[in-house]
């Protein structure tokens, strides 16, 4: 993968170099130049992609989160990533996709091809979960056709709490998502 031989790259340089940097710098340098690629077009690429993709990027957020922290190639990278407030690949990806579900919900700014391809999941009887707003997830017979972003948001967002699919404002959901994400990676962790 492209992508990883890259990140790669600027691993090892940030990692010669790294006796001469403050943390803060470090971190920046990270960000600038190994996760802006990880992130980039993940929530569309990346979205429903085999494990053995998603652990190729997460072995090179792992190094990266070594790197920088200056720890041992072997040391735990769980606990890394949280002291630096790093989400996981696979929760950057849900994350993303959430928040780009919330826009083409609630936004008139929002591409509208996006939100046509969404809608509000219709129930034929009254129950305790009408009264939270889910999405429709649409039939599919194909892993491939699963990875659609007509499909990955409902699942992603009917995953949300309700306190989250239900916030009024994006900084609100933004704020709520980034705590879930958090919540779920520290559970993970002292498990």
């Amino acid at each position: 993968m492209a992508v990883a031989r890259s990140c790669n790259y600027h691993s090892q340089a940030i990692r010669h170099i790294r006796h001469l940097l403050s943390t803060k710098l470090a971190v920046t340098l990270a960000y600038s130049l190994i996760l802006s690629r990880l992130d980039y077009c993940n929530s569309v690429l990346l979205n429903g992609a085999p494990a053995s993709s998603i652990q190729v990027l997460q072995r090179v957020q792992n190094n990266a989160a070594r790197i920088v922290l200056q720890t041992p190639r072997r040391s735990h990278a769980q606990p890394l990533l949280c002291e630096l407030h790093w989400l996981p690949i696979q929760h950057r990806i849900e994350y993303k996709v959430a928040v780009l579900t919330f826009k083409s919900r609630s936004s008139t700014t929002a591409p509208t091809h996006l939100s046509h391809h969404i809608k509000a999941h219709v129930s034929e009887r009254t129950l305790r979960s009408s009264a939270v707003p889910l999405l429709d997830k649409p039939f599919t017979r194909t892993d491939f056709a699963r990875r659609a972003f007509r499909c990955s948001a409902p699942t992603v967002r009917n995953s949300l709490p309700e306190t989250i699919i239900n916030a009024n404002s994006l900084s609100v959901f933004n704020l709520g998502l980034r705590r879930t994400s958090f919540i779920r990676l520290l559970s993970n962790t002292h498990n």
